[in-house]
């Protein structure tokens, strides 16, 4: 099992534009093609300006053909193009995850 963890960095006093902008135009084309995330949401302590996502893929391959497909996608695309225009996002750290041999993950419905 793979997970990705995602962080990202807005403009101060842009988060929620920005997030308004991926559930508007992001999250139903990245659902389609990587499903559901494990966890959405902001960071509360710390950079206040930042937000994290979490992914489960079943190996590299799996996330790398996933998100293949996610960069095929028109809809994608826009949103991506859209977010670059506006500017709201400054930074991103990928980590990517392996489970402890001890960890059963919960199931990504």
């Amino acid at each position: 099992m793979l997970f990705d963890l995602r962080t990202y960095r807005t403009c101060p006093g842009t988060i929620r534009k920005q997030l308004d902008l991926y559930a508007k135009s992001g999250f139903d084309a990245q659902r389609r093609h990587l499903g559901d995330p494990l966890f959405y949401g902001t960071v509360e302590t710390g950079d206040v300006n930042s937000y994290v996502h979490l992914w489960q893929y079943k190996n590299a391959a799996d996330r790398e053909a996933r998100r293949a497909a996610l960069y095929q996608d028109a809809d994608w695309r826009a949103y991506r193009e859209a977010g670059a225009e506006l500017g709201y996002q400054t930074e991103q750290q990928n980590t990517l995850l392996r489970a402890a041999s001890f960890w059963t993950p919960p199931s990504n419905k």
